[in-house]
């Protein structure tokens, strides 16, 4: 395997494309926005400036030497030849439809697919390839290079040559693969999504800030990151799309999106990439 196409070119997938060209991956990002695609370059290399600043680990990576391996394009042609698939798009099913339907049109059948989501079922993701023997989750945690696990998911048809080529490919990035089954949230969201929530539930009734709470998580029980801080860097908009999955999968009411949630969204403080969400950057 020479070639991974990367979906989207929001946040994860930059972050997705970073890992892949630092370890040897030459890598087509792919994105329907002009404007995404004219941006992503300079936003990679200003996340690879700071990658290098927080850890020792990526200290050594070369810029130049892995924007050099990234492709940026809009063009959907250059998903024929590639070896993998990593889908990175929002938690909406209906648009992630709209991708798999391209995907079926311009990939080979063989092409293996990650799904990197968060909440969506993988077997319901699969439905939509001709080859759902070939589709796996791969959920990458942000941010994606400094992070040395991914939740590698099993959906209902996902052959156990796949999970093992889902292992290889993790290992390969100098990632641990974490092994679980399809259910909605899968383990990693499915628990930190309940304490973002009712995180903000404790901000909204004026319990305690979101220093304090985050506090609690990162001085209390040994956190690297508090629920809010953790929030803020997801993305409080993934956040709130996320509830949602669970929600409506679960129909449990432990899952209702807090109402601060939604308001911060609506008002655009989508957390670090807006510049403003329970804390300013």
């Amino acid at each position: 395997m020479s070639t991974v196409a990367v979906i989207g070119a929001g946040v994860m997938g930059k972050d997705v494309a970073i890992t892949c060209a630092a370890h040897g991956y030459d890598v087509v990002l792919v994105d329907r926005d002009d404007g995404v695609v004219a941006a992503a370059p300079q936003q990679m290399r200003k996340s690879l400036r700071r990658y290098r600043m927080m850890s020792p680990a990526v200290a050594g990576w070369d810029s130049s030497e892995i924007l050099g391996r990234i492709r940026v394009t809009t063009d959907d042609a250059a998903l024929d030849e590639v070896d993998w698939v990593v889908e990175n798009i929002v938690e909406n099913v209906a648009a992630k439809e709209q991708v798999y339907s391209r995907l079926r049109e311009v990939c080979r059948e063989d092409v293996q697919v990650a799904v990197n989501t968060s909440c969506i079922s993988i077997t319901r993701i699969a439905a939509l390839m001709p080859r759902p023997d070939l589709v796996v989750g791969m959920h990458f945690m942000n941010p994606v290079p400094l992070i040395g696990g991914v939740e590698v998911i099993r959906g209902v048809h996902t052959s156990d040559q796949t999970i093992k080529a889902a292992e290889s490919f993790a290992a390969t990035m100098g990632k641990q693969a974490i092994v679980v089954n399809d259910s909605p949230g899968f383990v990693s969201n499915r628990l930190s999504h309940l304490f973002m929530n009712e995180a903000a539930f404790l901000v909204q009734d004026s319990v305690a800030g979101p220093e304090q709470i985050d506090a609690v998580f990162t001085l209390g029980y040994g956190h690297a990151m508090g629920p809010l801080a953790t929030a803020d860097l997801i993305g409080l908009d993934t956040v709130v799309d996320s509830l949602a999955v669970l929600y409506d999968e679960f129909q449990d009411s432990k899952f209702r999106c807090c109402p601060l949630l939604k308001k911060m969204v609506a008002a655009g403080q989508l957390g670090r990439k807006s510049g403003q969400g329970f804390y300013t950057y």
